[in-house]
């Protein structure tokens, strides 16, 4: 998840959970206009070294092991970036057309891009002849409507993906409603890849369950639920894990954040998400969002990890 699964919880999950989670798709690499340029330009090195920061090799060390995701639909800067993560030592790289922020969508980016197959066709086109490592693709049923993703199959099957993860919503819907499974399962006997399920994993038994449903599934990938049961992946959900989980993270932000606003900032940001793995309210979590001093913030975190 954009800003939430980035290198500090990756590292910070692996040292509590080490091999609990095979792979990590990282958050998104945004392509630019000027991305040509930056990764062929030496005299932005730190530019550059910023941009990349969250897939580094060196600071991914004592990480979950990653595939990097990117975003965007330009052929030139897509090539030249995944080309580049190859280099660095990435087999693999991830196409993101399933994120469903608007200010993305509009500019046929995610899920946007996914009612213009061929769209989708002139970047793969481009892209994958030149392109190093493998390439897998993110994407949900459609962005309006689940024919979309009826008429991007064809499409995809066209190229040899590594895999296609689907999470079967629509992009205007967001985190709301429940994923469409009628749809998944009429869609996943028509993808010649191999099929990763991704949206509202919840327990084990859902993974059972779902696997059971549709055998051809070929993985699973947990999106925000790892952040609501960051137990998960364990086969259980471990109190007092999890509490060792989110006091770890909490330490690390405070070590590597730069200032006090940035770390009262990135604390919220996950409160947001990991208060519901714990025992409290939502009344007793909101109490934490509404304080403005880090201190205040942590006495209260801390007595509900206590």
């Amino acid at each position: 998840m954009q800003g939430l699964t980035e290198l500090l919880f990756r590292r910070v999950y692996e040292e509590c959970f080490p091999g609990a989670i095979r792979l990590a798709v990282t958050p998104f690499l945004s392509l630019t206009h000027n991305l040509h340029n930056l990764l062929n330009d030496k005299s932005q090195s730190t530019t550059l070294r910023h941009y990349l920061r969250d897939v580094l090799p060196e600071a991914n060390v004592g990480s979950i092991p990653i595939t990097p995701q990117i975003l965007g639909k330009e052929p030139e800067e897509f090539i030249a970036l995944g080309n580049r993560l190859y280099d660095m030592g990435y087999s693999e790289v991830n196409w993101n057309i399933g994120c469903p922020m608007r200010n993305i969508t509009g500019k046929h980016r995610g899920s946007g891009i996914l009612p213009y197959p061929e769209e989708v066709r002139a970047v793969l086109d481009a892209v994958m002849p030149e392109l190093k490592p493998q390439l897998s693709v993110k994407m949900r049923i459609g962005l309006r409507q689940k024919e979309e993703i009826f008429q991007l199959v064809p499409v995809l099957n066209d190229y040899p993906l590594a895999s296609v993860t689907i999470h079967p919503r629509l992009g205007r819907q967001q985190y709301t409603g429940v994923p469409d499974m009628e749809t998944f399962g009429q869609v996943l006997p028509l993808i010649k890849h191999p099929v990763i399920y991704n949206g509202d994993i919840r327990t084990v038994a859902d993974i059972k369950q779902i696997k059971e449903m549709y055998p051809k599934v070929s993985d699973f990938m947990v999106g925000r639920w790892i952040l609501y049961t960051p137990t998960l992946p364990l086969g259980k959900i471990d109190m007092k894990l999890t509490k060792q989980f989110i006091g770890r993270l909490m330490e690390e932000i405070r070590r590597t954040a730069p200032t006090q606003e940035s770390a009262l900032r990135k604390t919220k940001e996950y409160w947001c998400m990991l208060w519901r793995a714990l025992p409290i309210s939502e009344a007793e979590a909101r109490k934490v969002l509404r304080e403005q001093e880090l201190t205040a913030v942590d006495k209260m975190i801390y007595t509900f990890i206590q």
